[in-house]
C-alpha cells in the first residue's frame, strides 16, 4: 500500500462529490457533514431530483454531466451511490480523473469487476474502498475485540439474516442494473461470517429468481477452519435481521438491524450471563451510522495508504467471490 501522488487533504478533510440521489445518499450526505467533511458537488440523472437534493443538503454545485463533476478542482474524493451495475464504470472514470473513491456496497456485481477498481486505483496512486460501514461500527469493533480476546472461545458458528418484503419497483428489482437480494442484503451476513470465521472452502445455496433477479436465498458456508455459517436473505418476506457468533464458551447476539446495531447481548463469561441475563454492550449511534467509517477513511487517506486495513482489497474480494458463487448456484438451480 504505497503513498498516493494525488492532492493532499484540503485542511483536515477531503472534499467530496456524491454520485446518485437515492435513499442512501440522503442518509450518507448528512453523515459526511456531521463528520465535518465538505460536500462540494453532486451528480444525478434527473435534474429536478438532483436540484432538490443539492438544495436540501446545501451542496453548492450539481450537474447531470458526470465529467463536469469529476473535472472540478474542489473534489478530492467521490462517493458512488448509484445502482451496482454502473459502479465499475463510474469508479474507473473517477479514478482516471484523479479522485479517491468510496463505493457503496456491493462494490460491483462481481469479484472480477471489483478487482479492476483496485487495480486502477493502484495504477493511479489513489485510495479505493467498498463502503462496508458495518466493519467500522464501534459496536462491531468492540464485539470482535472481545471475541478475539477469548470471550466465547474459538468461534465455530455464525447465523445471520436480512429479509423484508420490499415494494415492487426500483433498481433492486431490475437485473440489468444489478438488482439482487444476495448483493444488496446477503452481503452483510456473509461479510460477518467471513470476518468471524475466516476463509470459506465450500458454498451451498438455494433460492428464488424472478425475471433474472435473485429475490431470496438461503446459504450454508463451510469455512477452512472447520466452522460453518448459515445465512439467509430475501426481498419477499421478513427474515429475522439479527445475527450471532457462537463458540464453546457462549455466544454473542446482535439484535436487528445487526449490520447497523448499537447494542449486543453477551451470553458468555458466567453461567448467569449464558443462561439467564446476558451482559449488555451498547454504543451511542453517531448520525445515521456512517460517521465512523467516513472519519476512518479520511484518516487513512491522510496517512497515505491506498487501501483501508480494516476493509482492503483482499477482504472485499473474498466476500465478492462467495457472493458470485451463491448467485451462480441460486440462478443455476432455479433455471
Amino acid at each position: 500500500m504505497s503513498r498516493p501522488e494525488s492532492q493532499p487533504l484540503h485542511g483536515s478533510h477531503l472534499r467530496w462529490a456524491v454520485l446518485g440521489t437515492g435513499g442512501i445518499t440522503k442518509t450518507f450526505v448528512p453523515d459526511l457533514l456531521t463528520a465535518g467533511a465538505p460536500v462540494t458537488a453532486i451528480w444525478g440523472r434527473r435534474k429536478e431530483v438532483l436540484q432538490e437534493c443539492a438544495t436540501t443538503h446545501g451542496i453548492p454545485f450539481h450537474s447531470t454531466d458526470l465529467d463536469e463533476v469529476l473535472a472540478r478542482d474542489d473534489v478530492d474524493a467521490v462517493y458512488i451511490a448509484t445502482p451496482p451495475a454502473i459502479h465499475l464504470e463510474q469508479a474507473l472514470r473517477a479514478l482516471d480523473a484523479g479522485k479517491h473513491v468510496l463505493v457503496e456496497k456491493p462494490m460491483t456485481t462481481s469479484a472480477e469487476d471489483s478487482a479492476k477498481i483496485f487495480a486502477r486505483a493502484r495504477g493511479r496512486g489513489l485510495f479505493a474502498m467498498e463502503a462496508m460501514w458495518m466493519k467500522f461500527n464501534p459496536l462491531h469493533r468492540e464485539l470482535f475485540q472481545r471475541i478475539e480476546d477469548g470471550l466465547i472461545g474459538t468461534p465455530g458458528y455464525v447465523r445471520g439474516g436480512f429479509g423484508m418484503p420490499f415494494p415492487q419497483g426500483g433498481s433492486r428489482w431490475i437485473a440489468e442494473v444489478g438488482g439482487s437480494t444476495v448483493l444488496d442484503q446477503g452481503i452483510y451476513p456473509v461479510t460477518l461470517a467471513v470476518w468471524a470465521l475466516g476463509p470459506v472452502k465450500s458454498v451451498s445455496a438455494r433460492g428464488v429468481v424472478r425475471e433474472g433477479v435473485d429475490v431470496s436465498a438461503h446459504i450454508t458456508l463451510e469455512h477452512e477452519s472447520g466452522a460453518f455459517s448459515q445465512v439467509a436473505c430475501s426481498m419477499l418476506e421478513f427474515i429475522d435481521p439479527s445475527a450471532s457468533v457462537s463458540g464453546p464458551l457462549g455466544w454473542v447476539e446482535i439484535p436487528a438491524m445487526f449490520w447497523a446495531g448499537s447494542r449486543a447481548e453477551l451470553h458468555a463469561g458466567t453461567a448467569q450471563a449464558v443462561f439467564h441475563e446476558p451482559d449488555q454492550l451498547t454504543f451511542e449511534r453517531r448520525g445515521n451510522g456512517y460517521v465512523p467509517m467516513i472519519e476512518s477513511v479520511e484518516q487513512t487517506v491522510a496517512s497515505g495508504l491506498l487501501q483501508h486495513p480494516l476493509h482492503d482489497e483482499q477482504a472485499t474480494l473474498a466476500v465478492a467471490q462467495i457472493l458470485d458463487e451463491i448467485r451462480r448456484q441460486v440462478h443455476t438451480v432455479t433455471n
